[in-house]
C-alpha cells in the first residue's frame, strides 16, 4: 500500500528538524507546520513549511487545507513550549501552546480522519521520581506547569482515541542533547537553557562562566544527574513509532533515554575533554524543583520499538554538539 502524507508540527525546531531529516531521507512526503517563533526555517531542509500558530482560530483553516491534499497517515507533533522556569512564570503561555494548540490539532485530525499521531512528550510528566530508573508505569505527578500541560495533552489523546479512533504514541524522552552528525543541524534556542550547549559556549569563550545549580545533592559529586540521549537517536525512535502505528499497533507510551545518567560535573569534564581546554564554571544556588536524579528505563522501547542508541557515549554526544557550534558560532543565520 502506498504511503500517505505526514504532517510534522514544530518541524523547524530542535528535535523536530532531526526527525524531519530522517523522514525526508527515506522518501516520505512531509509537510511542516511551524509558527517559527522558536524554530528556524533553515533547519527544515527542503521541506515545505506552512507558517501558522496552532493556538489561533485561523489554524483550523490552515490544517483543513493541508489535510485536504490527500490521505495523511499520521501527524508527528513537536510544536510546544518547553522551558520549565518560564512555565512557572507564565503558565498561560504553556496552556495556550501545549494544550489549546494541541486540541485544535486533534480536532482537525478528527474532522479530516487522520488516523494517528506521535506525540513528543517528556519525562517532566513524572515529576519527582519515586524510583530510578523511571519506567512507563511510574506515577505521573508533574511538579511544574510544563509537565502538567504535557500530561494534559496525553489525557486528551486518550479521549480523542475513544471518540474518534485516533491512535497515538507518547514518546517521553529525557534530556535531548547533541547535534546531527553532519554538523548542519543542531540546538539553537534563544535563550539557551540546556547544559551541553551552554557548557560548550563557555568553553569557546562565548558566554562567560557556566553556572552549576547546586552541589549538595545526594549524588556522588553533589550535582544533579540527568539522562542525556542523542537527538538523532530520538529522531530514529519517532520513525520507528510511525512504522508501528502504520502497521496498526495499539496506542502506547515509551520512555526514551539511556538507562544511565551523568552529573553536571561529568558533562563539564566531557566538554573539557572534547574541546581540549578547561573552562570557568561556578556553583550557584539550587534551582527550585530540580530532582537529584532523572534517569529513564528504555527497556520497553528497546523491546517493542527496536530503540537503539548509536550515540551512547557522553563524549560522542558532546562531539556532535561541539561540531555544530563550530560551524554555526552564532546559531542559524535566519
Amino acid at each position: 500500500m502506498a504511503r500517505g502524507f505526514l504532517l510534522v508540527t514544530g518541524g523547524a525546531g530542535y528535535v523536530g528538524s532531526h526527525a524531519l531529516r530522517e523522514l525526508l531521507e527515506r522518501g516520505e512526503r512531509v509537510v511542516v507546520l511551524d509558527d517559527l517563533s522558536e524554530g528556524h526555517r533553515s533547519a527544515a531542509s527542503e521541506a515545505e513549511i506552512i507558517r501558522a500558530d496552532l493556538a489561533e482560530p485561523s489554524a483550523s483553516k490552515a490544517l483543513d487545507e493541508i489535510f485536504a491534499r490527500g490521505p495523511f497517515d499520521a501527524v508527528l507533533h513537536f510544536a510546544a513550549k518547553a522551558y520549565v522556569g518560564e512555565s512557572v512564570r507564565d503558565p498561560a503561555k504553556y496552556y495556550r501552546n501545549n494544550v489549546t494548540a494541541g486540541i485544535n490539532l486533534l480536532s482537525a485530525m478528527a474532522r479530516n480522519r487522520v488516523p494517528a499521531i506521535i506525540f513528543s512528550s517528556t519525562c517532566a510528566s513524572y515529576g519527582t521520581p519515586l524510583e530510578v530508573p523511571i519506567g512507563e508505569s511510574h506515577p505521573q505527578n508533574p511538579i511544574n506547569p510544563y509537565g502538567r500541560t504535557k500530561l494534559a495533552f496525553e489525557g486528551a489523546l486518550r479521549d480523542f482515541e475513544a471518540a474518534h479512533q485516533i491512535r497515538h504514541v507518547n514518546l517521553r524522552y529525557f534530556n535531548a542533547a547533541g547535534a546531527h552528525e553532519s554538523g548542519d543541524l543542531g540546538e539553537d534556542h534563544r535563550p539557551e537553557t540546556h547544559l551541553v550547549p551552554l557548557a560548550i559556549a563557555a568553553a569557546m569563550g562565548k558566554n562567560g562562566k557556566l553556572e552549576v545549580f547546586g552541589s549538595d545533592y545526594d549524588t556522588p559529586d553533589g550535582t544533579c544527574i540527568r539522562d542525556y540521549v542523542h537527538v538523532q537517536d530520538l529522531a530514529v525512535a519517532h520513525v520507528a513509532a510511525l512504522d508501528r502505528l502504520r502497521q496498526g499497533a495499539a496506542s502506547d507510551s515509551f520512555n526514551l533515554g539511556t538507562g544511565t545518567g551523568h552529573s553536571v560535573l561529568e558533562v563539564v569534564a566531557s566538554v573539557a575533554r572534547v574541546g581540549g581546554r578547561a573552562f570557568p564554571h561556578e556553583v550557584v544556588g539550587r534551582r527550585a524543583g530540580d530532582p537529584a536524579r532523572l534517569v529513564a528505563s528504555s527497556a520497553k522501547a528497546e523491546r517493542e520499538l527496536g530503540f537503539q542508541r548509536r550515540f551512547g557515549e557522553l563524549d560522542r554526544i558532546v562531539e556532535t554538539a561541539w561540531r555544530f557550534q563550530e560551524r554555526f558560532p552564532h546559531g542559524y543565520l535566519d
